[in-house]
């Protein structure tokens, strides 16, 4: 649906009076602009506009029926900022609801977001849930997955294809004063790689089963997670060398508990399978679905003071990502608050060790990822106006990094000044500064306008 975004939204606007006035409209605009100036490219410069716009409607016609819309356009206004074109448009959601009177019943009829148990997707379909006796829960959704465009025809096509039908479905259990668990599946795609005409490197159909948990028996213990298994058959082909993948997608849990009213302690672990994890992601041009790696990471933290004016906080994470080695993460940031002049401030230092990367380059064979993080931040807030100043710094220990273009040091500054100018509107500018292994100095400046518009059947307009 690209560019018809704005059309969608304009004609479910000019007929919303005859329908309610129980409708909120919400708008943001944002106008960005940077020049380019670095070896290799010719100088540019960028000034792309983009305008978000969304609308909620009740009571449409009957109470409980309700619309929603959301979707956003781009625009050039100077040099082309991205290789598609100097226009793009996206409806990221629009659809019918019905909300029933029992059971925390609900229908869904168009493009809309479901993120239940093992299925975080974009759909154009239908979805339906249900409360059930005895704590139990069911949801269920069907249609096509939203598809986005990738950067080369042949892949394109080949993507398009494969991703025919997505089916999802969860069957959940509320225990009172305990939490939820909850089973799902998922179905994206009918037509694997290994099954079409000309088999294709490449499958982005899925077929997954998940597990989910939330458990909170007290206060003072959050315990969460799922584990997802992949249910598709990736046998390696005939005469290949590849091992064969692993049947867990991933495994991702977190948990927290506070041992005193100010000190908590967290710890984390993931594990992913890419192949299956990333097979049949919307965004095929950001994770690689080609993918073979595998990732796994663990880490803790513990907070001191939490939600006084002082907070202390001490992380470590380890990652292990199976073509490229091994990485570690330790630090620290300390945050403190000054409640009535509303200020929050913070200082935060981390140290990275990595493996070494291998390069096949006899003159560089190896180089290290190692550096050093310092952080900075402060946020203030006077009557209407806001700003926030952020700073983050990153220096490698490997000066002959042959990405970092001979720099040792890295560098980011942004600072942001907004203004509440109404109930409804409210105005904000970033600036940025920077110095990085593309660009000498990289300044960037943004501007963002953000309206709400509310109106119901009592009270009149906002």
């Amino acid at each position: 649906m690209k560019l018809s975004t704005q059309a969608v939204l304009i004609a479910a606007l000019a007929s919303t009076p005859g329908w309610s006035q129980d409708f909120s409209l919400y708008s943001t605009t944002i106008a960005q602009m940077w020049k380019q100036d670095a070896l290799g490219f010719d100088k540019a410069t960028f000034a792309p506009a983009t305008q978000f716009l969304g609308l909620d409607v009740t009571n449409v016609g009957r109470d409980g029926l309700s619309l929603h819309l959301f979707g956003w356009g781009r625009a050039d206004l100077a040099d082309q900022s991205r290789p598609e074109s100097k226009t793009a448009g996206e409806l990221t959601y629009g659809y019918v609801r019905y909300r029933f009177q029992q059971a925390n019943a609900e229908i869904k009829a168009g493009r809309f977001t479901v993120n239940q148990g093992v299925a975080i997707e974009q759909v154009d379909g239908v979805s339906a849930q249900a409360d059930l006796r005895g704590g139990f829960t069911v949801s269920a959704f069907g249609g096509r997955p939203v598809l986005y465009k990738t950067r080369d025809a042949v892949t394109q096509k080949d993507y398009d294809f494969q991703r025919d039908f997505i089916f999802g479905t969860r069957l959940g259990l509320r225990i009172p004063k305990y939490g939820e668990v909850g089973l799902s599946y998922l179905q994206d795609g009918t037509k694997a790689a290994k099954d079409l005409p000309i088999p294709s490197n490449t499958d982005y159909t899925r077929e997954q089963l998940g597990l989910d948990i939330h458990l909170t028996p007290h206060a003072a213990f959050d315990f969460s997670g799922r584990t997802v298994f992949d249910l598709a058959d990736r046998t390696p082909a005939p005469g290949s060398n590849a091992e064969k993948p692993s049947k867990i997608a991933e495994h991702d849990y977190s948990a927290t508990v506070k041992v005193a009213s100010s000190v908590a302690i967290s710890g984390t672990f993931t594990e992913r399978n890419f192949q299956a994890f990333f097979a049949g992601t919307n965004l095929p041009s950001l994770f690689r679905s080609v993918e073979k790696d595998k990732h796994r990471a663990y880490g803790g933290s513990v907070t001191v003071g939490s939600g006084g004016p002082l907070e202390f906080v001490a992380d470590y994470r380890h990652t292990t990502r199976e073509t490229f080695g091994d990485s570690n993460r330790f630090g620290g940031d300390v945050r403190w608050t000054l409640e009535k002049q509303k200020i929050q401030s913070g200082f935060g230092y981390h140290r990275v060790t990595a493996s070494d990367a291998k390069l096949v380059d006899s003159a560089t064979p190896s180089y290290s990822l190692a550096h050093h993080e310092v952080r900075a931040w402060v946020m203030a807030e006077k009557g209407k106006l806001t700003a926030t100043l952020d700073g983050v710094l990153h220096s490698y220990d490997d000066k002959k990094n042959p990405y970092l273009n001979g720099r040792t040091s890295i560098f980011e500054i942004v600072g942001s000044l907004g203004m509440q100018a109404s109930s409804n509107l409210r105005l904000s500018g970033d600036l940025s500064y920077a110095a990085n292994a593309l660009f000498k100095k990289e300044v960037r400046g943004l501007l963002r306008a953000e309206y709400r518009f509310v109106s119901a059947k009592k009270g009149g307009g906002k």
